[in-house]
């Protein structure tokens, strides 16, 4: 077997060379990572993927604080960079106005993400925008946003630079040269086949499966050795995952319109070397965005119908080569703009007297993810293969650094399981759902999307046993990893009026009302005072088992993990533990927060935050030589919540066993014959109060749920949603992983340190005292709701000072009647009875630092 090598001397091969794949040299080579090839299909620089024709605006303001992140990085890096005497980019400014009252409000969140996020940002009036783009009707302008430090960057001139400096620094780049295939030794990647690309080749494609040709073809390609091999493939990359990696990555190339007009008059004194000087405009009320190119106004258009691109409608390299015909660029569909050109005529009046000019114009084609995320990090079961997929220029030479930090050191650096290639459920990813997804992720682009929404393509892909018993209790779905989840039920208005503690609910405001009931009131005061059934069948599962023997044995490969300080505490000494710990990286960062129940010797029960965490339990059994047997059970199973005072009252008419607090204590797990149902059940409580989660075989679901609401009929049992359940867990404090922390924070930081214990503690003692501290605020207006991603600000503070927080998970907590917000604070302002205020579309909500939990500090009620 072929040795891995790790460190400088590693044998790296970067498979294109767009604006990703010409950062990531750039970065490894500035590591002193030397030994570097880029293998380009197409010419060098100008290769025939997105970034040859990107409009390359870079917009730094994002709900995603990562992708935030990478646009600052990426900026930060081409900073007055020139090729050739010629810039690379320029910090002209980004634009946003409203014509309707919704964008307006839209804008103002977004001035508050940017202050959230440390993006400078201004709003503006209609006045100010036309000082700012001369010539710009503002008739029905209402307001703007401005962010100075936004900027243009030219794709193909960012490629070119850092490619340069690549191989400057000693990385090799070989243009028309396509790869065929990769080699392997023992499941790990140690080579690629390439061929060089010669024009007039008659083959278009390599099918590498089944095609004797093809076999033929790839016996006669040389291969370059590799320790490591990075994907940059852009639009190649779903076909390049399902021909050599047996894979459909979650990714869909699309066309998005582009037109430009006639020269404008106004623009003669514009050159190539000018080009733009103007901020970047987007009308998002039209989903159009409009720039200056040279002496024209180019215009995008999202408002066009997806126009989704198949694997075989990409020019291949050798038509590159020999026609010239250019991969990401199809014809322009001239209907689907002329609506936007309308809009724009609108907008600009020196365009009426102008047309389009038809040669110029076309389709480009971009990358499109479920989420919008790019798709980053380590391919999961291929050691030494990696993937940085579906990255716009925007985001390029940051995820070229995180991606260099990554192989390098193991550690990206920042929080990234927002764009990690694993987030997503490889039982979902068909080309099917990529190419639903993808569409609608290209019509929202520039729509307003609120934080709570949910998908509505392929619905109903991923439904429980009891979907039927839910639907009859009029269930209000959402998805969650494919699964439709209730977020409320309106059969809960027959159980009382919605209150906030001892009073009637107030209203919200229309934005927090957004996906939303009062009926969430409802349903989280009937579990407190007397028992609920909550849906928790979409909370990922494994199986994790072994023969106790070495190499095979899961206690020994868990306890491994703590003594390296990987996971926060060992697990229980015998079968029917349950313990809480945090998945952590070597500087302490919570990459997850999991729950290892023992069901037997050496047998576990494991509750996971999504497939990221199955991909870094099987990598750290390889690294490890472990052999365990790791079963996704999420599938084929029902998960259900039966918590609430009543709780017990209600399961000790279903079962035979002593289930009383002596014999079935908190955080201890067991075997329970529900109604003549096997069944997995946990002592836990996410909502802070006495019950079980119980996990069986789906077709036993439908079933279990009669026999339990009919047990609990007495008790005024009810279905309880996932509103409730947020609200519940605020109460308590308890954290949501992805939400509240995340890989850029410690538990000590996350208030998490009472899950720490072990070689964890010592390196957690080794730290310090945390310099930011996850902080509980109580909203001075019990009314008031903010949703996440809120800027804090100290009181009485310069209203133009930056934020000195954000907050992380907010929502209204029904029991004790408070508004709630968690939010990240420096240290010195994490005192209780610390005043802050929380910026909310614009407005100032006070509110106080406060002890934690809310609910039930000595937590009897989950306990007795």
């Amino acid at each position: 077997m072929t040795e891995l090598r790790s460190g400088p001397e590693s044998r790296v091969v970067i498979i294109g060379l767009g604006v990703v794949g010409a950062a990531l040299a750039d970065e490894l080579v500035s590591r002193g990572w030397t030994n570097v090839t880029v293998v380009e299909q197409g010419p060098i620089y100008v290769t025939g993927g997105s970034s040859s024709h990107a409009p390359g605006f870079v917009f730094q303001t994002s709900p995603n604080r990562t992708m935030c992140q990478l646009a600052q990085r990426t900026l930060d890096k081409l900073d007055g960079l020139t090729v050739n005497g010629e810039w690379v980019m320029k910090r002209v400014g980004g634009l946003e106005i409203a014509t309707t009252e919704e964008r307006a409000q839209e804008l103002r969140r977004r001035h508050d993400l940017a202050n959230s996020w440390g993006v400078p940002s201004e709003l503006i009036s209609p006045e100010e925008v036309a000082q700012l783009w001369p010539g710009l009707d503002v008739s029905r302008v209402l307001g703007g946003f401005h962010t100075p430090t936004d900027a243009v960057v030219k794709g193909i001139r960012a490629v070119e630079f850092q490619a340069r400096r690549a191989q400057k620094g000693g990385a090799q780049i070989l243009e028309h040269t396509e790869v065929t295939g990769l080699q392997y030794d023992d499941g790990r990647v140690t080579g690629v086949q390439v061929r060089p690309v010669q024009p007039g080749d008659p083959s278009e494609t390599v099918d590498i499966e089944g095609d004797p040709s093809a076999d033929e073809s790839a016996e006669a390609s040389e291969v370059i050795p590799a320790d490591v091999v990075v994907t940059c493939a852009g639009l190649w990359g779903p076909k390049m995952a399902r021909e050599m990696l047996g894979i459909d990555i979650p990714m869909l190339p699309v066309e998005h319109g582009f037109g430009f007009s006639l020269p404008m008059d106004s623009l003669a004194e514009m050159d190539s070397a000018t080009e733009v000087v103007k901020p970047m405009l987007r009308h998002q009320d039209h989903a159009m965005y409009l720039r200056e190119w040279d002496n024209r106004i180019a215009i995008g258009a999202y408002e066009h119908r997806p126009l989704p691109v198949d694997d075989t409608q990409i020019a291949s390299a050798q038509s590159f080569a020999t026609t010239g015909t250019h991969p990401a660029i199809h014809p322009f569909t001239s209907e689907d703009f002329e609506s936007t050109w309308r809009e724009a005529q609108d907008l600009l009046p020196e365009l009426r007297q102008s047309e389009l000019e038809d040669s110029m114009c076309f389709n480009g084609i971009f990358s499109f993810t479920p989420d919008g995320g790019p798709l980053l990090g380590p391919v999961p079961g291929s050691p030494g293969l990696w993937m940085a997929q579906a990255v716009w220029v925007t985001q390029s030479a940051g995820v070229g650094q995180v991606m260099a930090e990554w192989i390098t050191t193991g550690d990206p650096g920042i929080d990234t399981h927002s764009v990690d290639l694993t987030r997503f459920d490889p039982r979902v990813t068909s080309k099917r759902w990529a190419r639903e997804q993808g569409e609608e992720s290209y019509d929202e682009v520039y729509d307003v999307v609120h934080p709570k929404a949910t998908t509505l393509r392929m619905r109903g892909l991923r439904t429980t046993s009891f979907n039927d018993r839910q639907r009859e209790a009029k269930a209000v779905f959402s998805v969650a990893n494919g699964w439709e989840r209730p977020l409320w039920y309106e059969s809960s208005a027959e159980r009382g009026q919605p209150m906030l503690g001892d009073q009637p609910l107030p209203g919200r405001g229309a934005w927090a009302a957004r996906h939303w009931s009062p009926l969430a009131a409802v349903e989280a005061h009937g579990l407190r005072n007397s028992v609920g059934l909550v849906d928790m069948t979409s909370l990922p599962r494994l199986r994790v088992s072994g023969t106790g023997r070495p190499g095979r044995d899961a206690t020994a490969f868990f306890t491994s993990l703590a003594d390296d300080g990987l996971l926060s505490r060992t697990v229980g000494k015998s079968p029917g533990s349950v313990v809480y710990a945090l998945v952590l990286n070597a500087s302490g960062g919570i990459l997850s927060d999991i729950t290892i129940a023992r069901t037997g010797p050496d047998t576990y029960h494991v509750g996971v935050n999504g497939n990221q965490d199955r991909a870094w339990l099987q990598e750290r059994m390889r690294e490890r030589g472990v052999d365990l047997t790791v079963e996704d059970v999420t599938s084929g199973h029902f998960g259900l919540g039966l918590w609430g005072p009543n709780a017990r009252r209600t399961l000790e008419t279903l079962v035979d066993q002593d289930i009383s607090n002596e014999a079935f204590r908190f955080y201890r797990c067991g075997e329970l014959s529900i109604a003549g149902v096997s069944t997995l059940a946990l002592r836990l409580s996410y909502v802070g109060e006495l019950g079980w989660e119980l996990y069986a075989p789906a077709e036993f679901g439908g079933y279990l749920w009669d026999q339990i609401m009919a047990a609990g009929q007495e008790y005024d049992i009810l279905p309880v949603g996932r509103r409730a359940f947020e609200s519940m867990r605020l109460e308590k404090g308890f954290r949501l992983w992805g939400a509240d922390m995340d890989r850029s924070n410690t538990p000590e930081e996350a208030g998490l340190a009472f899950a720490v214990k072990g070689v964890a503690a010592e390196h957690m003692e080794a730290r310090g005292a945390p310099s930011k501290i996850l902080s509980c605020l109580l909203l001075g207006d019990p009314s008031a709701v903010v949703l996440g991603h809120e800027p804090v600000h100290a009181v009485g503070a310069d209203p133009d000072a930056p934020a000195v927080g954000y907050v992380t998970s907010a929502d209204q907590g029904y029991t004790i009647g408070k508004s709630i917000a968690y939010a990240w604070l420096p240290a010195e302002l994490s005192t209780p009875g610390t005043a802050v205020e929380i910026s909310y579309f614009g407005q100032r909500y006070p509110a106080t630092v406060t002890p934690e939990p809310l609910l039930d500090p000595s937590a009897e009620r989950m306990r007795s």
